[in-house]
């Protein structure tokens, strides 16, 4: 198997071109996003160039474009907050090393082939949780946007401080602030076709600072150390590796959902199909490499990967030819970034996060779902407010317990207790005779599709609710599959029907349900004989047993078949 993603030479034009476009709108993002998570841009630099080189080198979609976004910066950005308050000395190294671990993590997942189980995960948590990000990412840039320094305690801070920050508010950086905001929301889209609106934002912005407010104070990138990056080895005590191994599955599994919705939309605009367990791979190598160069965490990012493809990008040469167009940024003209002030990346990261809300399914959803609506505005608060593991965790719970509770009952459904023809099943015109025959004294507990562990409550009332009678036939004929608890439901309800004397026959059970009761020691309530492959068989056996109470059906007092028995019944 080739290792490497899918390079072809076939696209040259439009693969040079797609990488140089997505370079150009990387550049600010980059920026904003290395000053947003407090690592410094040179971070978001290193973080665009790794994670895009190994991710598009490694990868398994073709088109896709990986490089720091919302989320993960969000993720890291508390990440860095934690860790340098709990050891300032080491905490930035840590945070990489958590970066470094990330990256590991989810190559673990490619290799195990847990791709397809990444993203299975209700639409009201996704939504929820990203829409949580969303607002992270504005409530952290409302201080950088109004000319403040950013205050401590990360959200809840922020929030707090809110009035001290609007009544301490820098006229100046504020109006650069909106600016930026005006241009990226306003900027025609017959011009968006030259040039990104956040690029022309970033600009524009500066230009203006250097120009109109030249000798005012204002907060700037600074100086941004040229050349190759300083390598970071991992950092953490034994009594550490608890906390930043927690922050990197966090992270790394942040990651995966965010490539992996990504690498969905990049297959509807190519008509192609990604290989999810390969993205994985590609996006823990690239990762791996970021947290070793001190760059930022990264993940598909939706909106470069769609102006790649919109740019005619079909190999993982766009993505490449990306990275190394920012590489000779970093390396040699750094030092042009120097003068952007702080509150125009504020604005731009503003815009990011407004841009993650997701705004279609926040103005529908009530009109949806109301539980649906509820999990999602749940999991959006936690998120803000608590924490994004507990969130996700949380939603994920409350969301699978409501749709099992809602699986169970419409399973709940097709389980019955017959004892004489009846309708709700479908029955042969011999098995409904059968039925009328025994007069009630063989029973016919019917079940049908999956067996969860929902479905056991009801097999159990269905027993207890039995009538008295001579035989029970478990028909298992429309029982795909059965989970733990339902099996043992089933065999409490055979073992108890043995135990009263009851013939019991178990009936169409699949080799792979057969399989389940045998290993629980079914086969010691009943005999051989009686696991029978169809329905009518087992009937005619069971009224032959009970042949006692049906005379008039044909059969003699002693239950024995007589000579003139129809051989068809």
């Amino acid at each position: 198997m080739n290792i490497t993603n899918k390079i072809n030479f076939r696209n040259l034009r439009g693969d040079l071109f797609g990488g140089l476009t997505t370079a150009v709108v990387s550049l600010p993002l980059a920026l904003a996003f290395g000053v947003a998570s407090g690592a410094g841009p040179v971070a978001g630099l290193w973080g665009a160039v790794c994670v895009g080189f190994f991710a598009a080198l490694f990868g398994g979609t073709p088109t896709l474009i990986s490089e720091p976004t919302g989320p993960m910066t969000v993720v890291m950005t508390a990440v860095i907050a934690k860790l340098t308050a709990s050891d300032p000395e080491n905490g930035m190294a840590m945070a990489f090393t958590v970066v470094m671990l990330a990256g590991i993590f989810q190559i673990l997942f490619g290799f195990f082939r847990l791709g397809k189980y990444i993203t299975l995960m209700p639409y009201s948590v996704i939504s929820g949780f990203m829409s949580g990000i969303g607002v992270i990412l504005v409530i952290l840039q409302i201080a950088p946007f109004v000319g403040q320094p950013s205050p401590k305690g990360g959200v809840l801070g922020t929030v707090q401080a809110i009035p001290e920050l609007l009544s301490n508010i820098n006229p100046i950086e504020a109006i650069l602030g909106i600016l930026t905001l005006a241009i990226i929301f306003l900027m025609p889209s017959k011009f968006k076709r030259y040039a990104p609106p956040q690029l022309v934002a970033l600009i524009i912005g500066t230009v203006v600072s250097l120009v109109f407010f030249g000798n005012a104070e204002i907060r700037r990138i600074g100086e941004i150390p040229m050349g190759l990056p300083q390598f970071q080895m991992p950092v953490f005590t034994p009594a550490q590796l608890t906390l930043i191994f927690v922050d990197a599955i966090v992270l790394g599994m942040l990651g995966c959902i965010d490539t992996l919705l990504t690498a969905v939309i990049a297959d509807s605009l190519t008509r192609t199909e990604h290989k999810s367990n390969k993205e994985l791979i590609g996006q823990g190598i690239g990762n791996l490499v970021s947290g070793i160069c001190g760059g930022l965490p990264g993940a598909g990012a939706t909106m470069g990967t769609v102006v790649n493809i919109q740019t005619g990008a079909t190999s993982a040469l766009s993505g490449i030819t990306r990275a190394l167009i920012l590489l000779v940024v970093v390396l040699g003209a750094a030092n042009l970034t120097e003068p952007i002030p702080m509150a125009v990346l504020a604005g731009i990261a503003l815009k990011v996060g407004l841009d993650i809300l997701d705004w279609s399914f926040l103005k529908r959803s009530h009109k949806v779902s109301v539980k649906g609506t509820l999990i999602m505005y749940g999991v959006l608060f936690l998120t803000v407010f608590v924490d994004l593991i507990v969130a996700v965790g949380v939603g994920v719970f409350i969301a699978n317990i409501l749709t099992i509770d809602r699986l169970s009952e419409l399973r709940s459904q097709e389980v019955k207790t017959i004892s004489d023809a009846d309708d709700d099943i479908n029955l042969t015109p011999e098995e409904k005779r059968l039925l009328d025959r025994a007069n009630g004294r063989v029973l016919l507990f019917y079940l049908s599709g999956p067996m969860i562990f929902g479905v056991a409550k009801a097999i159990a009332r269905e027993h207890s609710a039995m009538p008295d009678a001579d035989a029970l036939i478990m028909d298992l004929s429309d029982v795909p599959m059965v989970g733990v608890t339902a099996a043992l439901a089933i065999e409490n309800a055979i073992q108890d029907a043995a135990d009263k004397g009851l013939h019991v026959f178990v009936v169409g059970a699949t080799q792979k349900v057969m399989t389940r009761l045998e290993r629980l020691g079914i086969q010691r309530f009943v005999p051989a004989q009686n696991f029978i492959p169809n329905r009518l068989e087992a009937l005619q056996q069971a009224v032959t047993l009970t042949g006692g109470n049906v005379v008039e059906a044909g059969f003699n007092a002693t239950g024995d078949y007589p000579t003139n028995l129809d051989p068809a019944i």
